[in-house]
């Protein structure tokens, strides 16, 4: 019962981006209308024809045929001018409303929170928005161009036996229901095998983008044939679902084709039992050549309708995937009397905060932080002890579940997320380099910057060397996967953007992480220069680079057990004490 609530909610949803294109869909129909009925219209020419030929006069008016069948000839070609036209306005619609859907998963993917995105496989979700949305058009054109189509031909058909022969369109009528209870009985079966088939189809995804994205490491670890048999298993699960899914969706031809056979051979022996009880009065040899004509177009729809049914029972699973996505539930948004943060001090005040990712285990508990304007905080502490995590809610990635964060006095969940984020300049371990030139990569946080400016920020980054030394200069096209750029030029583009932009607030979550220690001592130059009189925030493991912070904080277990200079804690012997001395001095000499 879920499964078909949840199937009538998506066509509901479909129906919703179809009724943007009304316009158009009664144009289509229009066409379909008049094809079908130039088409029915031939077989009736088709019976005059015959009817003349055999008339038992001895004599044919072959001028009267043959104007018969030039009129058939003319209807076929526009028949054919129609089907064109009407096939490019499908297309239209079609494709218009998966750019709509499209559109809308990207734009509601900028909208999720990171708690949504952090839970997802990136690969499931480009799934969903490439291969999902590619099975959803595929199904919606076909229904376009068929589904249509073959309904306005069964209903045509049926008034056309109708004006021919009231008996043998009875005898038609009340076999349909038969292939109609087929398609449908298999139609339901299919809908949660292709469902199944979608999900491991995005599965497979994420295991490839995994794979590729993480080859070196792969190779590395000599991981080879551990991801070959992870691959083949979920490969081998995709192969069996969809064999299950498409043989039982290809059963409806089949067994609607046995039906329709049996509707064309009643028609068949209804009408000639007709034309020879009447010799030719009730029903004449044309008319039943006209009759069996419609029976087996009236038959032709329902294998067309139902191919298009096992398409649509995919496209339906897929979209179902898809508007998963879209119906996800946003960030909540801004307030509705939220400030826009301008002229920011950077003074910043946290107060017996709590936030934890999941209620069984606790991260950060009843943290307490008072930030003056220009202050560089260093943050130090172990792996998991909530460093990354404290950056998240001073950006608002997450809300805190307790307590409070401010800025210059104002609580940040009534502060806009645009002028907040807008307010930090953040450089992070993992660097994200879009596909653009150089110029446009360091010009993210500063479109309308000059060249002058974004080589000023090039120089003060260090990276000014290396970019001109490129193919093109600044004008390089670049990317993630990019060759020409090492894991440390990335990062220095990374650094260049804030040297460009210079906001009141940094935040350097392992800045210098991939650069090399020469590099890196011209940086902490460049990063002392732009932290002067800015707040900043420093989150480091080489304890080297925070010696000259003005408070370091410990972090342990999500708590701050330790804070003040680096001569005042080296002094308390505490566990800063301990961290330093391991990295420098060997743990457990001192």
């Amino acid at each position: 019962m879920k499964k078909s609530k949840l199937k009538l909610s998506t066509i509901k949803q479909v129906l919703k981006y179809v009724k943007r294109y009304t316009p158009l869909l009664i144009l289509s129909i229009l066409f379909a209308t008049a094809t079908v009925a130039l088409t029915l219209y031939i077989p009736i020419v088709i019976g005059q024809a015959i009817d003349l030929l055999a008339n038992g006069a001895g004599t044919v008016d072959r001028s009267a045929v043959w104007n018969l069948l030039l009129r058939v000839g003319i209807i076929a070609v526009i028949i054919g001018l129609l089907q064109w036209i009407m096939s490019n306005i499908n297309n239209k619609i079609t494709y218009n409303i998966v750019r709509d859907v499209r559109n809308e998963a990207f734009d509601k993917l900028q909208g999720l929170p990171l708690k949504y995105i952090d839970s997802n496989s990136y690969g499931g979700i480009v799934s969903r928005i490439v291969s999902d949305v590619d099975q959803f058009a595929d199904g919606l054109l076909m229904g376009f161009t068929q589904l249509f189509t073959g309904v306005i031909t069964v209903l045509g058909t049926i008034i056309f036996l109708i004006l021919i022969n009231f008996k043998i369109a009875l005898v038609v009528v009340l076999l349909t229901p038969l292939s109609l209870f087929v398609a449908n009985f298999i139609a339901k079966k299919t809908y949660s095998m292709f469902h199944e088939q979608s999900k491991t189809r995005a599965e497979q995804t994420a295991i490839i983008d995994e794979m590729v994205g993480n080859l070196k490491v792969v190779k590395a670890f000599s991981h080879e044939d551990e991801a070959i048999e992870e691959f083949d298993e979920v490969n081998g699960r995709l192969q069996k679902c969809s064999v299950k899914a498409i043989f039982f969706s290809s059963l409806v031809n089949p067994t609607t084709r046995f039906v329709n056979a049996l509707v064309y051979a009643a028609t068949a022996l209804v009408g000639a039992f007709t034309v020879i009880g009447s010799g030719g009065l009730a029903l004449s040899v044309g008319a039943l050549s006209s009759v069996l004509s419609y029976a087996t177009q009236y038959a032709k729809p329902f294998n067309e309708i139902s191919g298009v049914v096992s398409e649509l029972q995919n496209a339906l699973a897929c979209a179902d995937r898809i508007f998963e996505l879209i119906n996800e539930k946003s960030e909540e948004p801004d307030a509705s009397d939220a400030i826009c943060l301008t002229d920011v001090n950077g003074n910043i005040s946290l107060q017996d905060v709590f936030f934890s990712y999941t209620d069984e285990q606790r991260l950060i508990e009843s943290l307490s932080l008072d930030v003056s304007h220009g202050q560089r905080i260093a943050i130090v502490g172990p792996t998991g002890c909530g460093k990354t995590t404290l950056i998240n809610l001073l950006m608002r990635f997450y809300d805190v579940k307790g307590g409070s964060i401010s800025v210059d006095g104002t609580d940040i969940r009534d502060i806009t997320r645009a002028s907040l984020r807008e307010s930090y300049g953040m450089v992070l371990q993992e660097t994200w380099i879009r596909h653009a030139s150089i110029k446009d990569n360091i010009a993210i946080g500063n479109p309308n910057a000059s060249d002058e400016e974004i080589i000023q920020a090039a120089r003060l980054s260090h990276a000014h060397s290396f970019i001109k030394r490129l193919p093109n200069g600044y004008d390089t096209i670049v990317s993630e996967d990019s060759s020409l750029l090492s894991q440390g030029q990335k990062q220095l583009l990374c650094i260049a953007r804030i040297m460009l932009c210079l906001p009141p607030m940094l935040i350097l979550d392992e800045a210098t992480s991939s650069i090399d220690t020469r590099t890196e001592i011209k940086i902490q130059e460049a990063f002392a220069l732009m932290m002067k009189n800015r707040t900043s925030f420093i989150v480091a493991h080489r304890l080297s680079t925070i010696r000259e912070a003005d408070i370091i904080l410990v972090m342990k277990s999500g708590k701050i057990i330790e804070q003040g200079s680096h001569d005042e804690l080296l002094a308390k012997k505490g566990f800063y004490y301990e961290l330093y001395h391991s990295q420098f001095e060997g743990y457990g000499e001192n």
